[in-house]
């Protein structure tokens, strides 16, 4: 499917990915606004969350590469810089190993390289988190208002102990395109892969953020912002 899609800025073209339940309106205007300047930044709202309705989100990793694939044909771009966060660090780095032709470089943040040991114990909490947000009235009209489809579907998916692609992030060895691994200092899950992905792979990258977690973004934009360009300009030159 063509995914909503919002294009501002001139230049090579730069991909942001936001994070679960969010869009790229509501989370990256701090992005935008900054790289809009020297880049062409493209937000696309990823399958079933803003204004990309769909009612199938089964295979949601693989179908959303596929979506950012169609997407960026329909734009006419051959290839952009990727920089995705959370759940949209996981659909970029499926991305990545799935059509590694229209990638010229990628950035995640927000994802957890090893399944934890109390991963049964996380999903359990995350259904409590879930009945939370649901409780809450002005959370949920906030979510209504953003989404135009079933944007709980979405939640549900997620207390689903299978739910999170840990084969993927297991293994970034066989990506030959520059790679930025972001990480917040205080999310231990997170930090492992900054020790083990470089290890893996001579074209990976680590920058550990101090007093941030898992949205790095969004709690240290500054310097996210500043180490995410300079890792853009830098990788034009080992591509």
């Amino acid at each position: 499917m063509i995914l909503h899609t919002e294009v501002t800025g001139k230049g090579e073209p730069i991909v942001f990915l936001h994070t679960g339940l969010q869009t790229g309106k509501t989370e990256l205007g701090v992005q935008k606004e900054y790289f809009k300047r020297n880049f062409q930044v493209i937000l696309p709202d990823l399958r079933g969350h803003g204004k990309s309705v769909s009612d199938n989100i089964t295979n949601y990793f693989n179908n959303s590469a596929k979506d950012l694939a169609e997407t960026l044909e329909k734009l006419g771009i051959q290839s952009a810089h990727i920089v995705g966060c959370s759940l949209g660090a996981l659909v970029g780095l499926v991305f990545a190993k799935t059509h590694p032709e229209n990638v010229k470089s990628l950035t995640l943040s927000g994802i957890i390289p090893k399944k934890p040991v109390e991963w049964e114990e996380m999903v359990k909490q995350e259904k409590e988190n879930t009945a939370k947000v649901l409780e809450s009235s002005e959370t949920v009209s906030y979510f209504d208002d953003i989404h135009e489809g079933d944007w709980r579907a979405l939640l549900y998916s997620t207390q689903d102990a299978d739910w999170y692609p840990f084969d993927e992030t297991a293994d970034l060895s066989m990506l030959k395109m520059p790679v930025l691994f972001l990480v917040g200092e205080q999310n231990a899950h997170e930090t492992i892969g900054a020790i083990t992905y470089p290890k893996m792979n001579r074209n990976i990258h680590v920058s550990i953020i101090p007093f941030a977690g898992h949205v790095v973004h969004l709690e240290q934009p500054e310097i996210y912002n500043k180490i995410v360009e300079d890792f853009i300009i830098k990788a034009k030159s080992l591509m």
